[in-house]
C-alpha cells in the first residue's frame, strides 16, 4: 500500500482535527480544518485512505507546503 504526505496548500494556524489515526476516509473527508485570515479551509484526503499519522496538533502554526499528515491507500 502506497502512503502519502498530506500538505497544507495555506499557512494558518489548526483549528480543530476533524480525523483519528486509524480512521478509514473517503476522498475529500475532512482530516483537519485550518484558520487563515479569519477563514476555515480543510485539509482533506487525497483519495480513499487509512489515516496513518498526524503531524500537527490544534493551536499549532502551519506552513504553506508542510507535512500535516500521513495517510495510506486503501
Amino acid at each position: 500500500m502506497a502512503r502519502k504526505e498530506v500538505k497544507s496548500e495555506i499557512a494558518g494556524k489548526v483549528w480543530k482535527i476533524e480525523a483519528g489515526v486509524g480512521d478509514s476516509l473517503e476522498e475529500e473527508d475532512p482530516i483537519l480544518i485550518l484558520e487563515s485570515m479569519k477563514m476555515e479551509i480543510p485539509v482533506d484526503a487525497p483519495f480513499d485512505c487509512t489515516l496513518v499519522e498526524i503531524l500537527v496538533a490544534e493551536e499549532d502554526p502551519v506552513a504553506e507546503g508542510q507535512t500535516v499528515a500521513i495517510v495510506e491507500e486503501n
